[in-house]
């Protein structure tokens, strides 16, 4: 048993080490409080490397600032997200539309991936599915293990460049027609794109945003075609006719583009179906473009239409990153660290 004396020798001692301790504990709180933020800091940088794998999502960016110790900490600051359908909308809004007509279009920038499409309407191919059918052809040789014949490269040649309708026929049938088509088309990605009835290839159905996956497979690396196939579609697109090559070439600067076009009168309505699909590179950013449009009383307003609303596609992405970049070097530079 402790004497009195032990005993309130024991409450002093207690009673002089309870500053010790909350000191202590202090010092611990603090210490969880900046592993924390410290922590914080480390989800919000993965979430951040997380939210730049989609391309049109709000992408913060740090800035600098002056802390209240003087030391310079770090702040996440957001941009604005961009909406390219709504800015391809607001650009094809102000394209003139005749009376009775109707256009679509899509838009992909190949080195940010960023992508638009306005329009889910189905218009008629015409002679743009001559692309298709190629790279129908093309893929079927790969799947078995084949070259084109000589006879089917020139169909091939004269079908792209020339638009040739009778080396689109000869072909349609070598690859089974629509059935072929269409199980090609699966294959490819295309989702609202059906071969045409019988021998009625220019009648395939079809929307600017297949056109636009088509496009990637023909002029993207992630295809089911090889790089051979790619190639060799790419190069007949480049060399078209001098006479073929308006359409979305009105978008591109100078001559540096590849393109296939498509014209048809329609016999029930005497209008007209004016298409253009193909690559174009602007301010040396190449660009997938597809412009649909249908119900044209002449294939000159119809060729007209497709290079306003080409341009106007176009455009929504170069203004749009320009505007950006302007903002942004305009921006004042942020507090430094004071000392």
């Amino acid at each position: 048993m402790e004497s009195p004396r032990a005993t309130s020798g024991s409450r002093r001692a207690r009673r002089r080490a309870r500053p010790r301790r909350r000191g202590l504990l202090y010092v611990s709180l603090a210490t969880v409080a900046v592993v924390g933020a410290t922590a914080a800091g480390t989800v919000y940088v993965k979430a951040h490397a997380r939210g730049n794998a989609v391309s049109s999502a709000a992408s913060p960016a740090p800035s600098s600032s002056a802390s209240a110790s003087g030391e310079a900490s770090v702040e996440p600051v957001t941009e604005p997200v961009v909406d390219r359908d709504a800015l391809l909308g607001s650009a094809l809004g102000k394209v003139t539309v005749p009376s009775g007509a109707k256009v679509s279009a899509a838009v992909l920038d190949l080195d940010s991936g960023d992508s638009a499409v306005h329009g889910d309407s189905a218009f008629d191919t015409a002679s743009i599915v001559k692309v298709d059918i190629l790279a129908t052809l093309l893929l079927q040789a790969q799947d078995a293990g084949r070259h084109l014949t000589a006879t089917e490269k020139a169909y091939a040649t004269k079908m792209i460049e020339a638009s040739d309708n009778t080396s689109a026929s000869q072909l349609w049938d070598v690859i089974g027609k629509a059935a072929g088509l269409d199980a090609a088309n699966k294959r490819f990605g295309l989702t609202s794109t059906e071969g045409g009835d019988g021998a009625l290839w220019g009648l395939t159905q079809t929307t600017a945003a297949d056109q636009l996956t088509l496009l990637q497979q023909v002029f993207g690396d992630d295809s089911k075609l090889s790089e051979a196939s790619r190639a060799y579609i790419q190069g007949l697109m480049k060399t078209v006719e001098s006479d073929q090559r308006w359409g979305v070439s009105a978008a591109a600067d100078g001559s540096q583009y590849a393109l296939k076009n498509g014209w048809l009168a329609r016999s029930t309505t005497g209008l007209w179906d004016v298409n253009s699909i193909g690559r174009v590179t602007v301010g040396g950013t190449d660009y997938l473009v597809a412009v649909l449009s249908k119900g044209t009383v002449s294939q000159a307003k119809g060729i007209s239409l497709v290079e306003a609303a080409a341009k106007a596609a176009v455009g929504s992405f170069t203004e749009s990153t320009e505007s950006t970049e302007s903002t942004e070097s305009s921006e004042p530079a942020s507090a430094s660290a004071s000392q």
